[in-house]
């Protein structure tokens, strides 16, 4: 069924939300349009890119071997997909995974397709996204109806679009954070999914959450917009807020985020969010592409100026009553454990085993439970090793596994005395690498062998 658009179609009916189904459909037409040659292909360059869907390397149909330029076996008589870009040369796939959060189903998904739509090989990004590379384009509207049906979208993962919004892989479970801003990062997602107010970037946005700032999990210095939970206590009543920050980034040029306001509401986060990118649009660069980030208005605008304009934006915004509605049920949200709290980490004989609980294991703030990390090497995995992880996830969690912007994935709400059973279970799906975060822990680009930068 892989390259049966129609089919999956048909079968998935009813199983996607309808403005994602109809978002998939209106892709499928302009694929069409651009077939028959009735779309410009920069137009129909930007509407895949913000689908997710890149080029790769040599997609011109040219390869140099190091002695000679040589054409490769593309049907160059096909309409291009971008500027360049053979139509059939196999692309890239992103698929955006917000705050890393991941559950089984949706693991043994991640395998089908990296099993029968790419080579085999499913790469976690620094972004705690995934990637599926050599994708033909035509496989696209199966693959993204596919993942709609599980809950994924693969919409803005790429172009000049609110990009993943990444958060701290241990957000609630962590001793030091002022809250879990899980549910938080879940309501900006969604409130800022294909919002109009974002659709007119001249560069990519990339939001971040943290919970503390005893640890460097959310490198929320590093993003476009920031937010750090923090409690205070006024009048004897416990109060929970962000402090927001503005204008991070890394690249050839990289600046430390400003804080723009100091203990935001939860009320506030997404009108406040939805300003900054209001300022960004109006008057962030549009032609030199390389200054078209948010850092570089920071930068000629210093951050008094910039406060002042998005306090102002956020005065004249018409009232929208998501901003509160998207917050709703966060007060319900709450993680379980599936398997009792344990007492102590089992010891053994096995001088690996008691490297790994040296490297691998982090405490909870939750007595008995600890969170695991699956070092991945360079944030690759294969389609057997997901679905063995799948299995792990329901063995010992309630599906509490999320991806890391290190590449790896975390389990989170392990019981103690599960610890060395689910040693020996990863070490039999060859997961059970030590040393994640150290050294040996390398972080790459997961595109560096197709990328064609």
């Amino acid at each position: 069924m892989k390259a049966s658009n129609p089919l999956w179609n048909d079968k998935l009916q009813g199983k996607i939300r309808d403005d994602w189904a109809k978002e998939i459909e209106e892709f499928e037409t302009m694929m069409e349009l651009r077939r028959e040659g009735k779309l410009d292909e920069k137009l129909f360059a930007e509407t895949r890119l913000r689908r997710g869907a890149y080029g790769q390397r040599y997609d011109n149909g040219l390869r140099h071997d190091g002695e000679a330029q040589k054409e490769l076996t593309y049907d160059t008589q096909k309409n291009t997909k971008g500027p360049n870009t053979i139509w059939d040369a196999p692309g890239m796939q992103r698929i955006k995974i917000p705050y890393g959060g991941m559950n089984a189903e949706q693991l043994e998904l991640m395998a089908d397709l990296a099993e029968e739509y790419s080579d085999g090989i499913a790469h976690i990004t620094t972004r705690q996204d995934f990637q599926l590379h050599y994708i033909e384009i035509d496989d696209t509207p199966a693959l993204h109806r596919r993942l709609a049906a599980a809950g994924i979208t693969t919409r803005e993962a790429c172009g000049n679009s609110v990009r993943n919004i990444t958060a701290c892989p241990y957000a609630g479970v962590c001793a030091d954070e002022g809250f879990d801003v899980t549910p938080y990062a879940h309501a900006l997602t969604h409130f800022l999914l294909g919002h109009p107010d974002v659709q007119d970037f001249g560069r990519k946005f990339k939001p971040a959450f943290s919970g503390c700032w005893q640890h460097a999990c959310g490198l929320t210095n590093l993003h476009d917009l920031g937010f750090v939970a923090k409690k205070r206590t006024d009048g004897g009543k416990e109060q929970i807020g962000f402090d927001m920050y503005v204008g991070g980034g890394l690249g050839a040029v990289p600046y430390q985020a400003k804080l723009l306001a100091e203990f935001v509401p939860p009320e506030e986060m997404l009108p406040l969010s939805q300003a900054v990118a209001r300022i960004f649009a109006r008057y962030g660069e549009k032609q030199i592409r390389s200054r078209a980030r948010l850092k570089f208005l920071l930068k000629d605008w210093g951050i008094e100026k910039f406060r002042e304009e998005v306090f102002a934006e956020r005065k004249v915004l018409p009232h929208d009553e998501r901003w509160t509605s998207f917050l709703k049920d966060i007060p319900q949200f709450k993680e379980t454990p599936k398997q009792p709290a344990g007492d102590s980490i089992e010891e053994t004989d096995d001088p690996e085993y008691g490297r790994w609980v040296q490297t691998n294991i982090r405490k909870q703030k939750q007595d008995g439970y600890v969170t695991v990390t699956v070092a991945l090497p360079l944030g690759d995995i294969t389609p057997r090793q997901l679905r063995d992880l799948a299995d792990i996830v329901r063995k010992y969690t309630n599906d509490t596994i999320r991806t890391t912007v290190e590449q790896n994935f975390v389990i989170r709400w392990v019981s103690k005395s599960d610890l060395s059973a689910l040693y020996q279970d990863l070490k039999t799906a060859q997961l059970a690498q030590t040393e994640a975060g150290h050294v040996m822990d390398i972080v790459a680009c997961p595109g560096t062998d197709t990328c064609k930068l």
